[in-house]
């Protein structure tokens, strides 16, 4: 047991990620100093990717429950008070609700692919990009679909908005999530209204018994208050009964803001690379692109910057399944090895491939990916007759195929000169040193740096905001995180490679090709 004993000044930070629900405990110093984890995945159904409305609630419950296992056994104690919490999720989505607060469809997630005529159509009517994951994406094409429920919508959120809303009964959401749900203007922080007028008047959207902007959670920045915990709240979380209720909550934010600031990646020319289920990058803009590309999105810091956003759908899932193949090999062989050290054995032995992967070409699409314009998924790996396929060569192409759509959307914002001094990775493909750093770097022609706090993720920076609510003393979230947070952390940073640089651009240029390989695989089998 540590000398630590909880004083109730502690924040807390709760991330709904997409295979696991991770609450993580600060100090007031910002340390991490206790955690609790919850795995779960997302559901096919009726041709939805979703989770169930209680997948949610055991799921938050058991990582709570299991923080609070952390805690007895480093402190003696339960958690009873916090100075202040916050909660996030994976971005985009839908959840639509009826006046009673009743859930009006199954939550549809962000990795559907299936609002693609919506997306079209309102990227031209606003001359502005709409994904196909954003929350209007999914609102006009049920719209357009003639479903039942759309006149019943009260309250349209995302997963951390409907989580924050249970816990304080406030609708409210922050701007970085909000601007993933619909297009908002950097220089006032609110939801464009040129934009919401011109979705009003659309001919099918203009006699429905409600207005946009009544339905959308209202907007905060980082360092706002948004609410209190309840009685309610406080029992949904803690089913043991002992947290108290009255606790102040930040606005609710998307993983890619609380990345932004787990990376320190808040500041003008600064960015950073998630690399998990899903791979996306975030790069803080000194202005506007010139261009609207259905490749980037647009969307902010949780101070409101404007930031250019490369998700791509698909990163290690595919991966992990070739690693699955291999730990099944050594559990038959008789070896103890665990899989997290055939990971870092696989990973090490990537190191050894030819730098283009010598002809072999993986691509990971468990789904859709808007950037190279596929609507389905299915995971392939191909090779000419003539390949060198060893180990090295193979593990280094699944390694590749994490990051290979992200670079096709990352050489637009090459294109449009878009200044980047260093990106941050963090996520499951920089948990073994070196390797995705490097090969990340030769890819992305661009410095890649890993803090020592990168496992923490995205709950540690939700955490932080929670800290950055009740510390901040006038200072910007910016100087906040470089003084009070990151001075004391260490960083390595590891310089693109020559050859690595040319190996990946002779790579993704047969990955281009092979691009009509992956389509057809999507139409025929």
């Amino acid at each position: 047991m540590l000398d630590y004993k909880l004083t109730g000044n502690e924040s807390l930070g709760i991330e709904f990620g997409s295979t696991r629900i991770k609450a993580v405990l600060i100090d007031e110093n910002c340390n991490p100093i206790a955690s609790g984890g919850h795995n779960w995945e997302n559901r096919y159904e009726n041709g939805i990717w979703t989770y169930h409305i209680d997948d949610i609630w055991s799921g938050l419950q058991d990582a709570y429950s299991n923080l609070n296992d952390d805690c007895i056994n480093k402190f003696g104690s339960k958690i009873k008070n916090l100075a202040s919490i916050g909660i996030s999720a994976m971005m985009h989505g839908y959840l639509p609700f009826d006046k009673d607060g009743n859930l009006l469809a199954e939550f549809r997630t962000w990795r559907n692919t299936i609002t693609a005529e919506a997306s079209e159509e309102l990227t031209k009517l606003f001359s502005f990009n709409i994904p196909q994951r954003w929350s209007i994406a999914h609102l006009y094409q049920a719209i357009l679909n003639k479903e039942d429920h759309i006149n019943k919508i009260d309250f349209l959120t995302t997963l951390e908005g409907y989580v924050h809303w249970m816990l304080t009964g406030k609708r409210v959401i922050g701007i970085g999530e909000a601007a993933g749900m619909f297009p908002v203007d950097s220089k006032t922080n609110q939801y464009d209204p040129i934009m919401i007028e011109a979705f009003n008047n659309l001919d099918n959207v203009k006699n429905l018994d409600w207005k946009l902007i009544d339905i959308l959670p209202e907007i905060l920045v980082a360092g706002d208050n948004a609410g209190c915990l309840t009685e309610q709240g406080a029992k949904l979380l803690d089913v043991s009964g002992t947290l108290n209720a009255g606790i102040p909550l930040c606005p609710p934010e998307g993983d890619a803001g609380t990345g932004m600031v787990a990376t320190n990646s808040v500041a003008y020319r600064t960015g950073n690379v998630s690399a998990g289920t899903s791979i996306f990058s975030m790069v803080v803009l000194e202005d506007q692109l010139k261009n609207v590309y259905e490749e980037i999105d647009m969307v902010t810091t949780p101070t409101g910057k404007p930031v250019a956003m490369v998700h791509c759908n698909n990163c290690c899932t595919d991966l992990d399944y070739w690693v699955n193949v291999f730990c099944e090999f050594a559990k038959l062989s008789g070896s103890n090895l665990t899989k997290p050290q055939i990971y870092d054995l696989l990973y090490n032995e990537a190191l050894n491939g030819s730098a283009d992967c010598a002809g072999l070409l993986s691509f990971n699409y468990f789904s859709g990916e808007p950037v190279t314009k596929c609507e389905q998924g299915r995971p392939l790996f191909v090779r000419t007759e003539n390949s060198s396929f060893t180990l090295a060569n193979f593990f280094r192409a699944q390694v590749y195929s994490t990051m290979a759509t992200l670079k096709i959307g990352m050489e637009i914002l090459d294109k449009e000169n878009v200044a980047i001094d260093c990106l941050t990775g963090h996520g499951g493909l920089f948990k073994t040193p070196i390797v995705g750093q490097k090969l990340m770097a030769g890819a992305l022609a661009t410095p890649i740096t890993v803090m020592e706090t990168a496992g923490e993720g995205g709950a540690w920076g939700i955490a932080l905001l929670a800290r950055y609510m009740i510390d901040n003393t006038g200072e910007t979230l910016e100087e906040y995180l470089n003084e009070k947070v990151f001075s004391k952390y260490q960083g390595s940073t590891i310089e693109p490679d020559a050859d690595d640089v040319k190996g990946f651009a002779d790579y993704i240029e047969l990955y281009k090709k092979g691009l009509a390989v992956e389509k057809s695989a999507c139409e025929n089998i």
